[in-house]
């Protein structure tokens, strides 16, 4: 079976909200107090005498261009919010971009931890460090009833929000996947689409997270979600063992055309691309095709459409984007060691 779930796992997340005591919220206060947000941070990370002082690099919003900044949203560094804040709007991303601390978001700091496959108590490990560095130098907002306090109710208390990506191709063909979501949503777990709040399930990709942070310590809601990814992991396992069982030549034949149009297609589009990935996915952990999971997962953060416009080196039309788009896939499929 593939490393940390990752057939089935996409990755993992950790987000902390915090907030900068006598400081108001984001949303009232004023450029200048913005300002001294992002200061106060730097100085806390940049300024550390720690290595993390030279891991990470800074991503002003109001210094990038529109494609910069979307394609960090792409890549799950940044939020679409923080993405329009061009006044302070402001990322610290590590050099191996598994985290990002955004500052004047929601919040004043939304320190994230990313890494592939099933590992959130790794994402909390990693997490929990830095906001203990940053609150070495800043104090928090923070009551002894309530806990961290947050923009938004909902973040009250710990702060956290633990989350992980899932591809449910299976339980989406055999008809489960509205059952199971239901589910998971009844005990307390909000399920997003690939980008998050708002957003859709492309590529049967969803984001199933916790949606109190209140009342719980941070150990149990990773717990939780854990406990709830290996239910979803064991749910999609079966689906799949069970539909290539019973559709055998009916999955070879949906792998092998989607494979097929990919190898071949002249104009692709983001959404049919998902769409064809996912079969691909689907055939590549089922063993039909011999091609590394990874790979596939990495060529659908390229082709997105703003990392598609870094790739080419510049601003692409919609119609040209989906030609370039076909092209490149084209020609990483046909070189298969640069999948």
């Amino acid at each position: 079976m593939i490393g940390h779930d990752k057939d089935v796992v996409l990755s993992s997340r950790i987000r902390l909200a915090r907030n900068i005591k006598d400081i108001p919220f984001p949303t009232i206060m004023t450029e200048d107090q913005g300002r001294r947000v992002i200061e106060l941070v730097k100085k806390a990370i940049l300024g550390s005498n720690t290595i993390l002082s030279t891991q990470f690099l800074e991503e002003d919003m109001k210094k990038l261009t529109p494609i910069d900044r979307q394609s960090l949203v792409e890549k799950h560094l940044i939020s679409p919010d923080l993405s329009q804040n061009v006044k302070t709007g402001y990322a610290l991303i590590k050099d191996d971009n598994t985290v990002s601390i955004m500052v004047n978001e929601e919040d004043h700091l939304r320190i994230q931890c990313i890494l592939e496959g099933l590992r959130l108590k790794e994402s909390w490990d990693t997490a929990d460090k830095i906001d203990d560095l940053i609150e070495e130098t800043i104090d928090y907002a923070y009551d002894e009833k309530l806990g961290y306090l947050t923009a938004c109710p909902t973040n009250v208390g710990t702060g956290i929000r633990a989350s992980v990506m899932v591809h449910l191709p299976a339980l989406t063909i055999t008809g489960q996947i509205s059952n199971l979501l239901n589910s998971v949503s009844k005990i307390g777990m909000a399920v997003r689409g690939i980008y998050g709040e708002g957003t859709q399930a492309l590529g049967d990709i969803y984001q199933i997270s916790n949606q109190v942070t209140l009342g719980q310590s941070e150990k149990e809601i990773i717990e939780n979600i854990e406990g709830v990814a290996r239910q979803v992991i064991f749910s999609e396992r079966k689906a799949r063992e069970n539909l290539y069982k019973k559709q055998k030549v009916q999955i070879e034949d949906r792998v092998g055309r989607a494979f097929g149009i990919l190898s071949h297609a002249k104009v692709m589009s983001t959404k049919e691309y998902m769409t064809l990935m996912s079969d691909v996915r689907l055939g590549i952990v089922l063993g039909i095709l011999d091609v590394p999971v990874d790979k596939i997962d990495r060529l659908t953060a390229q082709i997105q459409p703003a990392n598609l416009q870094k790739i080419y080196g510049r601003q692409l039309e919609p119609y040209e984007r989906d030609v370039k788009r076909a092209e490149y896939i084209r020609n990483q499929i046909s070189q298969r060691d640069n999948l």
